[in-house]
């Protein structure tokens, strides 16, 4: 299945005892409707607050029902902050995360105080150089070392090593939209990656700092965390897939 949702109220993707996620909440809904504990795996594990565009999960079932019926079905208990956009059957072998190639992020950032954007976009006033932020981002491209990028509280024995496939910059107005593509990614890696171009935007930052992060550990990238709402998991990538092009969910003129 292929899903979106507001992660606003959610603490992020993975299922949690005492808080509400929307892996739980959307097992819930599949249970509540096929009438028998289900198993639903994602291909990613949002952070809190983050968004989804288009999250993969696959379940499993024992009832036979034609998946437009279970889309519709499952949607029907869902909250308006989640929706399944489409439901086919897969190999039995199939798994969301383990099969996954690549995962694209989105993140958007206005460049004026907006009332609208301010709860999909990172509001900014300042408006840092679009051509220096372009040239931060260039530095993460490749395999690259980010233990200066992720969250110290990650499982221990995680790998810190990503590969980085592309990364793009695109202005819509006053939305600048920023995609980043890679193998998997960190706990709130993204986010720092993001924080640390603007830094770089506004000239407080290096080309040559930022090289410096991934070749050692710095505590700098997480005193400059990004805001978690202008975060989407915009697309899962499997054999054969491309992205599209670049369209942020809002838009200011």
């Amino acid at each position: 299945m292929v899903l979106e949702y507001d992660g606003a109220n959610y603490r992020g993707w993975q299922a949690q005892k005492n808080a509400k996620s929307v892996q739980g909440t959307l097992k819930a809904a599949a249970e509540q409707y096929l009438g028998e504990t289900v198993d639903i795996q994602g291909a990613g594990r949002t952070d809190a607050g983050v968004h989804a565009l288009a999250q993969t999960a696959h379940l499993e079932t024992s009832r036979i029902v034609e998946p437009e019926t279970l889309r519709a079905g499952i949607n029907g208990n869902l909250p308006e902050t989640i929706a399944v956009l489409s439901l086919e059957n897969a190999p039995p072998r199939f798994h969301a995360r383990h099969h996954a190639k690549s995962r694209s992020y989105l993140y958007l950032i206005s460049k004026r105080r907006s009332a609208i954007a301010r709860k999909y976009a990172w509001c900014l006033e300042d408006r840092p150089d679009r051509e220096r932020m372009k040239h931060a981002l260039n530095v993460f491209r490749g395999l690259h070392d980010f233990a200066s990028f992720a969250d110290k509280r990650m499982k221990k024995g995680t790998s810190t090593t990503v590969d980085i496939e592309g990364v793009r910059l695109e202005e819509f107005g006053d939305i600048i939209a920023i995609r980043i593509v890679g193998s998997h990614f960190l706990w709130k890696m993204v986010r720092r990656i993001i924080g640390i171009t603007v830094e770089a935007g506004r000239g407080a930052i290096t080309e040559g700092d930022i090289a410096q992060m991934l070749l050692s550990y710095s505590e700098t990238p997480k005193k400059f965390t990004a805001p978690a709402h202008g975060l989407f998991l915009e697309k899962v990538l499997y054999e054969g897939d491309t992205l599209p092009d670049i369209k942020p969910p809002i838009s200011l003129s």
